[in-house]
């Protein structure tokens, strides 16, 4: 029985027909062969999995192949089965990340003068040839720029820009694209059917995205998700197999968020994490996800051929209504912070957890990006007449109490004996601010530690506000923060804050709420005549 080989390595391209979404480096490889324009060196750039090695070792094969099929080997010749059981000696695939030293590439240098023994050229493949030293680069230098006429040098690297000029400019340089996911999905479709695999068109989908571009990728998550699974390999199953969320778990995860439905979203959070799912990929989906939702937000249009595919394109569209752009970047950045600490965190379920939070409370952070995100919020609301604003609280009057019949009734204080302002208890019109948090924002974008500290949305905070008709009243929970909040420079900004979101000149003040009222003979003799009439006046004394 022969050993179990891996379905990339199984189905590998043995011709230039075979490679899937590289059209046109394979035809002009192909062109060259047939015309025998052939160049003395190649260099091969692009992502991993997207057919750079397979094309090395397919062009090596051609140019020494005894039957040449319009410039594809015909894989059957000597040479070509040679080359294919990495039996010829003259045709050698060189590992540039354990072989990056300047005397490896001495040894090759030196080897490279003699003719092959074997086949017509000799051929030398250097994978991941960025990997080199500086005098590696220098030792190869010389031979790639004047290399014997039985020589012939294929490059590949995944990271161009590592590459020395000089040795770009003695290449000719073909950039490999990332493979489309159609094109991905359809070669596994027909891997499967060759290999009795019950492959579901939506299982095909979710593999060519998850693949990134690389079809070597979709090809080894093809081969794990159908050696875990038996019978139909439905999409479900592969979101079980790879421990990910899938479409419709990261789309009802984004909907609570943007509901700002806090308790629902760590709920699902939890029953993911229970099943097993890894919060690397749980972030990245919705990191993917956020990614989709700016790009339709910018480009409603032309964006729905640049989705990733985490969402349906129906639940994508319906979630861009619920997030602004201000919104999405502010989430992208937080999702890339947490997933770039993840590396070195103690706890990766609580940094997950506190991203989601912060995702579905913005309120919670007053840092820059937080308050734009919630004022683009604001904006887009404006714009598109869907924005409501709280009711305010109005106190309803206090029926009248009914005249007393009789007419011995004592004679009521006149407006004299009334106590002055600021020496009874607050007014009945004082009404909650609905924009409390907003003034708070907007307080924090020119007022600095430590004082802006005093000004937070919170039950217990040292500041609350009220509006009292035209002014706005700064209610101080103790004589400390009355005397660090009640300055001329505090209450201006207060006032011009103010004024701005409500439209309409407005005034601020400061009242210390501990304050004991004054003693003056006004109250004093308001309270002679309630004691002396206890019988319709009742007095309750602290």
């Amino acid at each position: 029985m022969s050993a179990y080989q891996a379905l990339y390595r199984k189905y590998r391209p043995q011709t230039f027909d075979d490679v899937c979404g590289q059209a046109a480096v394979t035809q002009t490889l192909k062109t060259q062969l047939v015309s025998g324009k052939m160049s003395h060196a190649y260099l091969f750039t692009g992502s991993r999995g997207t057919g750079k090695t397979s094309c090395a070792k397919i062009l090596a094969k051609a140019v020494n192949c005894l039957n040449p099929q319009d410039g594809n080997p015909c894989n059957c010749c000597e040479a070509c089965r040679a080359i294919d059981s990495g039996a010829c000696m003259d045709v050698l695939e060189i590992d540039a990340a354990s072989n990056n030293g300047v005397d490896n590439v001495r040894d090759l240098r030196d080897d490279a003068i003699y003719s092959p023994s074997q086949v017509k050229k000799r051929v030398y493949i250097i994978d991941e040839v960025h990997m080199l030293s500086i005098p590696a680069f220098n030792a190869l230098l010389k031979i790639i720029e004047e290399p014997p006429e039985h020589l012939l040098f294929i490059l590949a690297t995944t990271e161009l820009h590592k590459v020395p000029a000089t040795i770009l400019s003695r290449c000719q340089r073909f950039a490999f694209r990332r493979i489309s996911q159609e094109d991905i999905a359809a070669r596994l479709s027909y891997v499967a059917y060759q290999e009795n695999i019950d492959l579901d068109d939506s299982a095909a989908r979710v593999l060519a995205r998850m693949a990134d571009g690389g079809m070597r990728d979709g090809l080894s998550l093809l081969d794990q998700c159908a050696s875990a699974t038996v019978g139909e390999l439905t999409a479900d199953r592969v979101y079980e197999c790879l421990g990910i969320a899938g479409e419709r778990r990261c789309a009802e995860l984004m909907g609570y968020i943007g509901s700002h439905d806090t308790k629902s979203a760590l709920t699902l959070f939890n029953r993911l994490y229970a099943e097993g799912k890894d919060l690397g990929a749980l972030l990245d989906e919705l990191a993917c996800l956020t990614r989709d939702l700016l790009i339709l937000k910018s480009a409603p249009d032309a964006g729905i051929t640049m989705l990733s595919g985490v969402a349906s394109d129906a639940e994508a569209k319906k979630l861009t209504n619920a997030f602004s752009g201000g919104e999405l970047v502010r989430m992208m950045e937080n999702i890339t912070k947490t997933l770039s600490s993840f590396t070195r965190s103690a706890s990766r379920r609580m940094d997950a957890e506190l991203c989601i939070i912060s995702l579905c409370r913005p309120q919670l952070q007053l840092d820059a990006k937080a308050i734009n995100a919630r004022l683009t919020r604001l904006e887009e609301q404006v714009q598109g007449g869907t924005f409501v604003a709280a009711p305010a609280t109005v106190p309803q009057p206090v029926p009248a109490k009914p005249e007393r019949e009789e007419d011995d009734r004592p004679p009521m204080p006149t407006d004299d004996d009334v106590p002055p302002e600021g020496n009874v208890e607050a007014p009945d019109d004082d009404v909650p601010m609905g924009f409390w948090a907003e003034l708070v924002c907007a307080i924090h974008e020119e007022l600095k530690p430590p004082i802006s500290g005093f000004f937070i949305d919170t039950p217990k905070a040292p500041v609350h506000g009220v509006l009292r008709q035209d002014k706005v009243v700064l209610r101080c929970t103790n004589s400390f923060t009355m005397q660090m909040i009640d300055k001329p420079d505090i209450i201006a900004l207060v006032s011009r804050k103010a004024s701005n979101l409500l439209g309409k000149r407005v005034t601020a003040v400061a009242e210390d709420e501990t304050a004991a009222p004054a003693d003056n003979s006004k109250m004093q003799r308001l309270m002679d005549f309630g004691r002396a009439h206890s019988d319709i006046v009742k007095i309750k004394e602290y």
